[in-house]
């Protein structure tokens, strides 16, 4: 699984909450930091992508 956070992200804060392990806080918005999501972490991606209140998480 890959995800990317989109441009309309506004850092609220809740992938980082959600999934730490895959999502960190950029200067202006969230940023993935990892390559591929390893698949103990690809069900709280999701969570995440599915709770963004902008919908700015992509899960690819």
């Amino acid at each position: 699984m890959k995800v990317r956070i989109e441009d309309n992200c506004t850092a609220c804060g809740l992938c980082v909450d959600t999934c730490p392990d895959v999502f960190s806080m950029g200067s202006d918005i969230a940023e993935v930091i990892v390559d591929t999501v390893p698949p103990e972490f690809e069900d709280a991606v999701q969570q995440a992508a599915d709770e963004c209140p902008v919908e700015a998480i992509v899960v690819l």
